[in-house]
């Protein structure tokens, strides 16, 4: 029996079928790049006292097939897109140029997974999320960047807290479940220091400049950290365990010339 399709049906489907790209691509275990080389389709910007895409300082922009993020002002480039279940891949490096509040202090940043709830919400900044830090010396620490509530938690296996220290990820550890705060990666140097260019003894992230790989791996509700091909942190029973992604401007320049999602089977 022939089928008689209204015409405007078509548009529509057409419509749909864009929309559901990503999706369906995930469903499917196919690899998705959310960065093109070209622009920023797929995400859209949030800059802090501004909104939704008023980037009047260009503090997101795509130069010479690489993402710049001047870190001229607080704020993200966030997926349009929620995603579970998959290994992120983010080639980044550092740039020369920092700002206030932050001018003289570590280049900082961060990777935003399981992002839920309305933009700034979290300081009026960003969504409420788990961050896989991006800091000089402390890149593949953990944060919940959260409302406080049970809402927003991981628990990860911590060595023995030293006075003064922070809490530091150590395999075969003691589990300790957070709601606010940080984990910091397993080899973070004790006497880090908040300065510009620190550089801890046991350092993974390279130097200022060369090319870094962090790959953030969401299984269910574990996230896994690796830096540069290393384990460097892993929490279990995380909350949210989906959402969007964001990549953040806290103040320092920074490139990234890959953003690659792969689901996980």
């Amino acid at each position: 029996m022939k089928m008689k399709i209204n015409a405007l049906f078509i548009p529509c489907l057409i419509c749909l079928m864009i929309v559901s790209g990503n999706s369906a691509a995930q469903s499917k275990g196919k690899t998705i790049k959310l960065f093109n080389g070209k622009n920023l389709d797929g995400w859209y910007k949030f800059v802090q006292n501004r909104g939704k895409e008023k980037d009047v300082k260009n503090v997101f922009s795509v130069e010479k097939g690489l993402i710049h993020i001047s870190g001229e002002e607080y704020g993200s480039i966030v997926t349009n897109e929620e995603f579970e279940n998959y290994k992120l891949t983010v080639e980044f490096k550092w740039g020369d140029k920092t700002y206030a509040p932050r001018a003289d202090r570590a280049r900082d940043n961060g990777i935003l997974l399981h992002s839920t709830g309305e933009d700034g919400g979290y300081n009026g900044i960003w969504m409420h999320s788990i961050e896989c830090q991006i800091i000089e010396g402390g890149t593949g620490d953990f944060l919940v960047v959260g409302d406080g509530s049970d809402k927003f938690a991981l628990t990860a296996t911590v060595a023995p807290k030293k006075e003064g220290g922070g809490n530091v990820y150590q395999p075969g550890g003691t589990p300790l479940t957070i709601h606010s705060g940080r984990i910091d990666w397993f080899n973070r140097d004790p006497s880090w220091k908040d300065v510009k260019g620190f550089r801890g003894a046991k350092d993974i992230e390279k130097p200022v400049g060369e090319w870094n790989t962090m790959e953030c791996i969401a299984d269910g509700d574990d996230v896994s950290i690796y830096l540069n091909g290393t384990l460097v942190n892993q929490a279990t029973q995380v909350k949210p365990s989906k959402g969007r992604i964001q990549i953040q401007s806290e103040g320092a320049e920074m490139f990234v010339r890959k953003v690659v999602l792969k689901p996980l089977k």
